[in-house]
């Protein structure tokens, strides 16, 4: 423990020491704890990879073409922007029932978007839902750090990728399969049954007793976080196509992000209880861990995006191919998560796995943006089993990092705080690469044209320019006669390789930062086989 982690405790706040506030369990009850958990984390990991699939269908239903992309930018703006809060309330009242609670919005959010009749019911129903997915995630692993020393977490690990693994190939499994058959409302529909078997085995597991304290809550502080986090996400969602990325109104934006931003700072070092204490920052381990986090996530979350997108484009599979696709990026995640766990829980070592996950990331993007039209699937999975490699190296190593620096009264913000920085360097980086994507996919649409042109290729009448291409239109991409057909995945290939070759700038920089990364001694807890204490299974914050 740093001594920079060990500031005062907020005015009238109860002095809470580690191993009071501490609930270790056992290797059994963790076990059992751990699939409420996972059932949580699912949720909101299942949410980022099933709606992609259903949403040229609901377009359809519902119309609303023009604000499609809102469907998936309600939820990030909601979600990203209240993890710290939900982190924070969680410290003061108790992990358990604000877990509940957390999900218990989530369902309601899912239940009323499967009910819109309209686009934009659909939209404020999904922000609403992203309320409720903020604090999945981030209380999810605050209750980790809550019930498993950091000694002891590493052997954990593999059940966490696992959720991330599940999410990446049985969402456009799901997805596709409902839209389908039942429909596409029933993507929403299927977190009901999951949220509902997640309530009652939290309810009836996680019965340690609570820390009871005075405390208050930083309604202008969330408020600002919120706003600051919101203009940021419109700008990147806004600009850069009709609006422009230099024009007056996006740049409003930006500067209100960072007007706002300041604010936020000023108010929370004279809060009682900050959404995300000041203190936190001068931890070098949590600034440097997050710092990490965040340009890790711009590359991480982008790839995981644009890879299916390839498959899907340029080799022609269908949803539920391309989430079969990517189960080598899944053994990836499993191998190395699984692998450094456990030398991290026998060894107490951890500095090294997220400088070897930024090397091997950067070699999978490498080899991903050197891909051909006629690139055999074969080399595709080994390039997306190095990506989920590196990504198993480096997903939970920075949580487990931090939590172990950090006072117990601190969990919760501390954790909400590194989900909130990875979040939004995976929201920055999933508007990034769009914008690249995009850019790039026009600039090599016309120069394919003109090489054809140029080389005598016949043209139909009508096909000697790339303007008409509709690059969101998958199924029409794979409809296009020859040769437009071939010029067009040329183009949308060197577009990708572009888009993958981008994210290496921000994985060398996190490469650079995790060697500022300070080791020191991971926490241990009781001994395993040791009985849980009387008090555990007493009712928490009945």
């Amino acid at each position: 423990m740093t001594e920079d982690s060990r500031q005062a405790p907020p005015p009238g706040s109860a002095v809470v020491s580690d191993e009071e506030a501490a609930h270790y369990l056992s290797h059994d009850q963790i076990l059992v704890a751990m699939i409420g958990l996972m059932a949580g984390m699912l949720l909101a990991a299942l949410d980022q990879s099933i709606v992609g699939t259903a949403l040229p269908r609901i377009v359809s239903d519902l119309g609303g073409l023009n604000h499609l992309s809102w469907v998936v930018t309600a939820y990030l703006l909601t979600s990203t922007a209240v993890t710290p809060l939900w982190g924070k309330i969680s410290d003061l009242y108790g992990r358990r029932i604000i877990f509940q609670i957390s999900i218990g919005i989530f369902l309601v959010g899912s239940a009323l978007c499967g009910l819109s009749q309209n686009m934009e019911m659909l939209i404020a129903f999904r922000a609403f839902q992203g309320i409720g997915g903020g604090g999945l995630m981030a209380i999810a692993l605050a209750i980790i750090g809550d019930i498993i020393p950091p000694r002891e977490r590493g052997r954990y690990q593999g059940y966490f990728g696992a959720v991330f693994g599940v999410s990446s190939v049985a969402g456009p499994l799901l997805g596709g399969w409902f839209t389908d058959g039942p429909g596409w409302r029933w993507i929403f529909y299927i977190n009901i049954p999951i949220g509902i078997v997640a309530m009652i085995i939290i309810a009836s597991v996680l019965k340690f007793p609570m820390t009871r304290r005075d405390h208050s809550i930083d309604y202008l502080g969330a408020a600002i976080v919120v706003a600051a986090v919101t203009c940021l996400l419109l700008y990147l969602n806004w600009a850069g196509g009709a609006y422009g990325w230099l024009t007056t109104g996006p740049l409003l934006l930006v500067a209100a992000s960072i007007v706002l931003a300041v604010l936020f700072v000023w108010v929370e070092s004279r809060a009682t209880e900050p959404i995300i204490p000041l203190r936190l920052f001068r931890n070098a381990i949590f600034s440097v861990g997050n710092t990490f986090g965040f340009l890790a996530g711009i590359a991480m979350f982008g790839a995981i995006i644009f890879l299916p997108l390839f498959l899907q484009a340029v080799m022609g599979m269908s949803p539920t191919e391309s989430g079969l696709a990517m189960l080598p990026a899944v053994v990836g995640i499993f191998t190395t998560s699984i692998g450094s766990g456990i030398l991290i829980t026998k060894t107490g070592k951890y500095k090294i796995y997220p400088i070897l996950g930024a090397v091997v990331l950067i070699v999978a993007l490498f080899l991903m943006g050197h891909l051909h039209v006629s690139t055999p699937y074969w080399r595709i999975a080994i390039y997306s089993y190095l990506f989920g490699a590196g990504l198993g190296f480096t997903m939970q190593t920075i949580t487990t990092a931090v939590q172990n620096a950090v006072e117990f009264r601190d969990m919760g913000a501390a954790t909400s705080g590194t989900t909130f920085f990875r979040q939004l360097g995976g929201a920055i980086g999933t508007a990034v690469f769009g914008a690249v994507l995009s850019s790039r996919l026009s600039h090599y649409l016309t120069e394919e044209f003109v090489k054809a042109a140029q080389s005598g290729v016949k043209l139909p009448a009508g096909g000697a320019s790339g303007a008409a291409v509709d690059a969101n239109n998958i199924q029409a991409i794979q409809a296009l006669p020859e040769p437009i057909k071939h010029i067009v995945l040329t183009a949308f290939t060197d577009a990708m390789n572009d888009v993958f070759l981008v994210g290496i700038p921000f994985i060398v920089i996190a490469l650079i930062v995790s060697f500022f990364l300070k080791e020191i001694p991971l926490r241990t807890g009781k001994p395993e086989g040791e009985e849980a204490p009387a008090e555990m299974v007493s009712a928490y914050g009945d």
